[in-house]
């Protein structure tokens, strides 16, 4: 019997873990990444790395590389870049507001944001290779999560820890980059990265310290372009963050709850419960609030304001929609937080430029002054 028929593409009982070859749009694409074994419209489908030792067809552009590459590069799951957006933004929104405060040319906020951009790539994959070498045997127990290298058995952990080096060295080389108040306050923060694994094992709380870690570069992006970290304004901005963390990272606890309890992971999403929604709601509250008196303190201008209000609009989506006791809607969830980060940026890079483009208007009717004087 042919396990699916080619005209109708319909999934019949012995395809249970082969996927329909049928071409699917990106947001569609996006979703199985997310929830890799679920049924959706009578269609069945599941991860990249369905079954020991051996690949599907192709589901992402890292499919279509070398066999011995693959391991590695799902390893620092390059083929879900949220989690890269999630640490990076951060640091946009420190690096755009400060160069708005010091009146920086274009080329400063270019420059970090590139550098920073390069940075947030490989230490959230350094990142998760750490998590994975903590996690190997709690993988294998948890649906979402076996089919990862190290719970598979694709790679051993002496390898993953030979990768984790040159993982290290690259994100060192570009902290290097930095003024030295940056580069120490950087290294400062490897601590969190390291430990985090383990916090989800000691206490309900492990999404507050991941929070700590993946906002450094609300702190460490002011003090690339200014010299030093101007607290007044920086600290409300990490703490803006760090709630924020809070509410994706428990929408996407929640996917695993019912794994984490046979597993004895603990979690926001099995502390809070039944009160989830109100929690992050008022979680998101004190977030959005943060980062507008962030915003206020550094004197930023209505843009900035105007996309505070759309990143709270947003979160306020997210909350509403998400359906906690369901693994695709927390997924969608958590993807979807990433939109809040980026509208703080667009609101703090809408000042910047509004700011330039005064500045080069007063520059040329001076010049334009001294032209008629002369």
């Amino acid at each position: 019997m042919p396990l699916y028929n080619s005209e109708s593409c319909r999934p019949t009982p012995s395809m249970a873990f082969l996927r329909c070859h049928r071409p699917r749009s990106p947001l569609r694409l996006l979703s199985s990444r997310l929830a890799p074994n679920f049924i959706r419209k009578g269609r069945v489908y599941a991860s990249s790395f369905s079954t020991p030792g051996s690949l599907t067809a192709p589901t992402t552009w890292v499919d279509r590389l070398p066999p011995k590459v693959q391991p590695y590069l799902y390893l620092t799951r390059i083929d879900k870049p949220i989690g890269t957006l999630l640490l990076f933004y951060p640091c946009t929104w420190a690096i755009t507001m400060a160069s708005y405060a010091s009146n920086a040319p274009p080329s400063v906020p270019l420059k970090y944001i590139a550098l920073f951009g390069t940075g947030a790539l490989i230490m959230r994959g350094a990142g998760c290779t750490i998590n994975d070498l903590w996690d190997r045997n709690l993988d294998n127990a948890v649906e979402r999560t076996k089919t990862r290298p190290l719970a598979r058995g694709d790679i051993t952990p002496r390898q993953a820890i030979a990768f984790l080096a040159p993982q290290l060295t690259a994100g060192l080389a570009v902290l290097t980059q930095l003024n030295w108040y940056s580069i120490l306050l950087g290294a400062s923060s490897l601590s969190l990265v390291t430990v985090y694994p383990l916090m989800k094992r000691v206490t309900y709380w492990p999404q507050a310290v991941l929070g700590l870690a993946f906002n450094w570069g609300a702190l460490l992006g002011w003090s690339a372009v200014a010299g030093a970290v101007h607290w007044p304004v920086a600290v409300p901005l990490y703490a803006g963050g760090v709630l924020w963390t809070l509410v994706y990272d428990s929408i996407y606890a929640h996917q695993d709850k019912a794994d984490d309890v046979h597993v004895g992971i603990r979690s926001t999403a099995l502390l809070f419960g039944e009160h989830t929604r109100s929690i992050l709601a008022a979680f998101s509250a004190s977030s959005v609030g943060c980062i507008a008196l962030a915003g206020y303190l550094n004197a930023q201008g209505a843009p900035f304001f105007l996309g505070t209000g759309l990143a709270a609009a947003q979160l306020a989506l997210v909350i509403r929609r998400t359906n906690f006791n369901d693994r695709t809607s927390c997924g969608r969830g958590f993807v979807a937080c990433g939109w809040v980060g980026f509208w703080v940026w667009m609101g703090a890079l809408g000042d910047y430029i509004w700011l330039q483009l005064e500045v080069n208007e007063d520059d040329t009717t001076s010049q334009e002054k001294t032209n008629t004087k002369s």
